[in-house]
């Protein structure tokens, strides 16, 4: 069996992640930015003339970007954000070869993810929003597509997935804004100054749909949140049939 541990931010994946991970000791727990065989998060993924291209521009930390990268087909993954540097904008540099923030065309976007899908053959694994999180906020804010062709999408996926044993266990919040709110202070510095919310926001009012659509703000914000929640809610129903449990967001049992 292997378990997708999905919801929205704040909602408590990764406490989720972490227990089940004490519980199964048997178990690989794969959060954001690890290497995943089905997720490309906070990861670069470039073929092998671009990969040799960073090597040498970054040739001081070339071992450090070394033990970091993955090969995968004609692919490198470089799970970057794992790479400790005071290089200027290494981090910076890197993002733009992520699979996200409408880096590739919605074809080839596409093509990436249900390949790697129908190539993964690990068991035993507890992966972090790895399913809906961020394919369903690249589809939303970044190509721009309605609801239908993201459940289209998601039969794809569910294809893609055939003949794998696999839960997805997401956790219901029915307090958007107050989970914000308490994840706000969290990934606050030691001075209260917030570090994730003003990035979150600037993701959001910057993105295509935002702008397409007039929106900006807080309240645009949790909006988004609520509607990405409902259409996960509607994927599960219609798509992943006998394939999910929905938890209460920090009030369930093992």
């Amino acid at each position: 069996m292997n378990y997708f541990i999905e919801g929205l931010q704040g909602s408590g994946k990764s406490t989720l992640v972490k227990k089940l991970a004490e519980k199964h000791s048997d178990y690989t727990a794969v959060c954001e930015g690890d290497y995943s065989p089905v997720e490309l998060a906070w990861c670069a993924y470039v073929d092998m003339k671009t990969y040799e291209e960073i090597l040498e521009k970054y040739k001081d930390i070339r071992t450090e970007i070394e033990e970091k990268s993955i090969a995968e087909d004609d692919h490198m993954i470089i799970c970057y954000t794992k790479i400790l540097t005071d290089i200027p904008d290494f981090h910076k540099d890197l993002e733009r070869y992520e699979i996200y923030n409408g880096n590739l065309k919605p074809e080839e976007f596409k093509e990436v993810i249900l390949r790697r899908l129908r190539n993964w053959n690990s068991d035993k694994n507890i992966f972090e929003c790895s399913i809906f999180q961020n394919i369903v906020e690249d589809m939303i804010l970044f190509q721009v597509k309605s609801d239908e062709e993201i459940v289209d999408f998601y039969k794809e996926i569910r294809k893609a997935l055939q003949g794998k044993e696999y839960q997805i266990m997401y956790l219901k919040a029915d307090d958007i804004a107050s989970n914000i709110a308490v994840i706000r202070k969290e990934r606050s510095d030691d001075k209260g100054n917030e570090m994730w919310f003003p990035l979150m926001l600037g993701y959001f009012d910057n993105s295509p749909f935002a702008k397409e659509k007039g929106l900006s703000g807080e309240d645009a914000l949790i909006e988004h949140f609520k509607h990405r929640q409902e259409l996960e809610f509607r994927i599960l129903k219609e798509v992943f049939e006998g394939k999910y449990k929905i938890l209460k967001s920090k009030d369930y049992s093992l």
